[in-house]
């Protein structure tokens, strides 16, 4: 196998979530391009047409689209319940959902952090088992995590997504020593300042938007395709010995 065969994935169906836009998008449409067949769900995904859909079609590939509430534990079970019926075994899971509600600590409601770390942490975590122990079982598989700067540092106003980052940084490492020994590589990616629309408030801030891009040794906020060589990358044979890890993507802020 040459090595840039060990970066495709034909035969591979890849279950991305929060696919809708931005980085869930851009990771979707990677893994399509370079042969996987996409499982989608974001919470509002159209179940026909829409953009990442035409897309991912575009490439060649089949897509199955779902809507789902992570924030609903039932929903989400459901969700999983009808994946496993109507999909093919999913190969890949790209963990991408997610929230983030900005109030300052001591005006941080209980239904704001509770929310934030069930859509951010506890969804992902069940996704990652149900979906990993069949992995576990065939004996191979790929999981990737959206991680954050927040699993890093602690930020401002966002005390319960710094603490779900946080989490996910200490859950990719816990399954990956239970999993790695067993085929299946469990990492994520940590994305520094990119040009979403949950970063939209940051943007326009005329005090922390300059500021931030001051910081970014790039010079630049980053941009949802920026993600597309990393997520193919950990999902294909090529990182087959990468595992445990996050691999940030942030123009340089952590180094400086």
């Amino acid at each position: 196998m040459s090595v840039l065969d060990r970066f495709r994935l034909d035969g591979k169906t890849a279950l991305v979530t929060g696919c809708k836009r931005g980085i869930g998008k851009a990771m979707a449409e990677a893994l399509a391009e370079a042969g996987a067949d996409i499982v989608g769900v974001s919470a509002t995904l159209e179940p026909t047409g829409s953009a990442v859909e035409e897309a991912v079609r575009q490439a060649d590939r089949r897509f199955w689209a779902y809507a789902c509430d992570f924030s609903d534990r039932g929903s989400l079970y459901e969700f999983i319940r009808r994946v496993k019926a109507e999909a093919p075994p999913i190969d890949i899971l790209v963990n991408n959902a997610g929230a983030v509600h900005r109030q300052p600590a001591a005006e941080h409601a209980d239904e704001i952090w509770d929310r934030v770390l069930e859509v951010n942490l506890s969804a992902q975590f069940v996704l990652a088992r149900e979906f990993g122990r069949d992995m576990v079982a065939r004996g191979r598989g790929k999981i990737i995590f959206t991680a954050s700067l927040m699993t890093y540092q602690g930020g401002f106003t966002i005390p319960s997504y710094a603490a779900a980052k946080g989490g996910i940084g200490s859950l990719v490492k816990a399954l990956s020593n239970e999993w790695a020994g067993q085929g299946v590589q469990v990492n994520a990616i940590a994305p520094g300042y990119i040009a979403t629309d949950m970063t939209a408030p940051l943007q326009a801030d005329p005090h922390r938007g300059p500021a931030i891009l001051e910081r970014i040794p790039a010079g630049r906020w980053g941009r949802p395709d920026d993600f597309k060589g990393p997520v193919v990358f950990l999902a294909s044979a090529a990182s087959d010995y990468v595992t445990g890890t996050v691999l940030l993507v942030d123009g340089g802020w952590m180094g400086r």
